[in-house]
């Protein structure tokens, strides 16, 4: 985790009461996750950090947009991203992290990395299904939807010079319906 030297916050030295931290997040990080399903990232992660006598209460808060291609015509458009993520750090003997908002910390520890948990807050407040908007509406000009539209086969219909039914259908619609004369 030597990359992420400015996402720790030593929390030993500051006072207790309330702080805020501000970090701003583009592709460069997810790229030290080796993380490549995002085009481009502009984002700014504010943490509202609170420290009381024998806990620290974290509150993640997301804003900005991932340009992400869409799952329907791949199409890169900007998704925009919002999210909060609540986390409780308490202390004890050992590091525990089983609990998704509750993080143990040994005593002897002095600071908290909080790459991580911006990674995931990040990556979780990108919608599951990504459908650019202008396909939402309707409106969207891709190269790809012009070509299939080129593509598309035109049906034809048989048009018949008197209504009257062609007796060899006639003559199969009889055995099902076992009309046999």
């Amino acid at each position: 985790m030597k990359d992420f030297k400015q996402f720790n916050i030593p929390y030993i030295g500051l006072k207790e009461g309330s702080h805020t931290f501000e970090y701003h997040i583009d592709k460069k990080f997810f790229d030290a996750f080796q993380f490549d399903e995002f085009n481009d990232v502009d984002a700014t992660v504010t943490i509202n950090f609170v420290k009381k006598s024998t806990l620290l209460e974290l509150s993640f808060n997301v804003k900005g947009t991932v340009n992400v291609p869409c799952d329907v015509t791949s199409e890169p458009y900007n998704q925009e991203v919002n999210g909060n993520f609540p986390l409780v750090v308490k202390f004890g003997t050992e590091f525990n992290d089983e609990n998704e908002e509750i993080l143990v910390l040994p005593y002897e520890e002095y600071q908290l990395n909080v790459a991580q948990y911006i990674y995931e807050l990040i990556i979780l407040s990108v919608p599951s299904k990504r459908v650019h908007p202008q396909v939402l509406d309707g409106t969207m000009e891709s190269d790809t939807l012009k070509k299939l539209q080129e593509l598309e086969i035109k049906e034809e219909k048989f048009v018949e010079k008197n209504d009257s039914t062609d007796p060899r259908w006639d003559k199969l619609k009889d055995l099902l319906t076992g009309k046999n004369t």
